[in-house]
């Protein structure tokens, strides 16, 4: 796929946002008893001659999600104007990466946690040639997702596991040096759905 077509597919799924605004996730309950925290992460492309995902590995001793893959993100504070203003602040701080140097697509539909969150995935594109500065209180670690991987419709797969006395099923994506589930995973799943559907 090449700069152009990867582009096209983007915004294509930016604007088709409006037709399913929200996605949940699999271990949502049917009725929640408080409304979900807003949240929102980047979604960064790294425009390679075959393009990647941007993650991180979150730090062993934070007191949520330690240890976990993530896009850059957290909650949209009151003093951000939008959810875009959220994850570029966010992947500011956590990776030292500059707004400047973020083309904004767009965003995808917002999704749901059973940990009580709405995330607003923010599409962004990004040089391949920049360096990152990982906030050692938030990030252990900055690696690529190869697109290639993405689109492979037999890579992600189901996992179930018993957790407080009931089973949980999640996605999970191969990767040699991490492992890839949860709530980025399923972003992950469902930017290659419709990447894959333009195709």
């Amino acid at each position: 796929m090449n700069d152009r077509q990867l582009r096209a597919r983007l915004i294509g799924i930016t604007a088709a946002r409006g037709e399913a605004p929200v996605v949940y996730g699999d271990d949502v309950l049917a009725e929640m008893d408080t409304s979900p925290v807003p949240a929102a992460v980047l979604v960064p492309l790294v425009m390679r001659a075959a393009p990647t995902l941007l993650l991180t590995k979150r730090t062993a001793h934070l007191k949520k999600h330690a240890g976990q893959v993530s896009f850059p993100g957290g909650r949209i504070d009151p003093g951000d104007p939008h959810a875009e203003a959220a994850a570029l602040r966010e992947a500011e701080e956590e990776i030292g990466l500059d707004p400047a140097h973020v083309e904004i697509v767009g965003r995808m539909a917002d999704y749901v946690t059973g940990t009580g969150y709405r995330i607003t995935p923010v599409l962004g594109l990004v040089r391949p040639d920049l360096a990152y500065v990982p906030s050692p209180h938030e990030v252990e670690a900055v690696f690529e997702f190869p697109l290639t991987d993405l689109l492979d419709p037999e890579a992600p797969r189901r996992q179930r596991q018993h957790v407080r006395g009931s089973w949980r099923e999640y996605w999970v994506w191969p990767h040699p040096d991490h492992f890839i589930w949860g709530a980025t995973a399923a972003i992950m799943v469902h930017l290659a759905h419709r990447l894959r559907e333009g195709s």
